[in-house]
């Protein structure tokens, strides 16, 4: 039997589903999703081994949420901004920004912040996104999808002599799963509201 994917992203339940307002609605998606992860991108919470940067967490929320096209679009829409030499990154500031910046040794997770939230768009159309488990195992994979070119360009720059696993991925481990935690927790409460709503004729 063949899996085909057919669900629908929570983005694409509510307000306008097809013609000119559709348009609008998912530009104002974009432009929404690109400031909600921006603003995500300065959160810092202090954890240890390294406080927990918000950034990827906003990022693989717009994929579980708006889907494939639209969350790529969304994450395309966020790199254009930050290589035209705004402050929208995690650890970029009015000294270190734009294409400087990411060309340097966080280039490598910017690649991957596209792959996840493609990745994470994809699961969500398979409903992933609609139960804490399925949308955990979602997350988790979206994070490998951001480890893994983040760690091959640290190697390249930095030599693979390096202990790359230890400066790029273990960090953060302890984080992303407390970020995989709490978006199960939150996300699947979306759909929940909308099934209520649906069952008392409001939506």
């Amino acid at each position: 039997m063949t899996t085909v994917m057919t669900d629908k992203v929570l983005a694409e339940t509510i307000g306008a589903c097809e013609g000119s307002a559709l348009r609008v609605k998912e530009a104002a998606l974009v432009a929404f999703g690109v400031a909600l992860i921006t603003v995500f991108a300065k959160v810092s919470v202090p954890m240890w081994p390294v406080p927990i940067t918000m950034g990827t967490f906003a990022v693989l929320c717009v994929g579980a949420l708006y889907g494939p096209r639209l969350g790529l679009v969304t994450v395309l829409a966020y790199m254009l901004v930050g290589a035209a030499g705004f402050d929208v990154f995690v650890g970029s500031s009015a000294q270190d920004h734009g294409w400087r910046y990411m060309t340097g040794s966080t280039g490598g997770y910017l690649i991957g912040y596209v792959l996840a939230t493609l990745t994470l768009g994809i699961f969500a159309r398979f409903g992933y996104a609609r139960t804490p488990l399925k949308l955990a195992l979602a997350f988790f994979v979206g994070n490998v999808m951001i480890y893994v070119p983040g760690a091959l360009w640290l190697g390249q720059l930095y030599g693979w002599d390096k202990p790359i696993f230890a400066w790029g991925v273990a960090p953060f481990l302890l984080g992303d799963a407390v970020k995989i935690a709490l978006a199960a927790m939150l996300l699947p409460r979306g759909w929940q509201v909308l099934d209520r709503l649906r069952r008392s004729g409001a939506a």
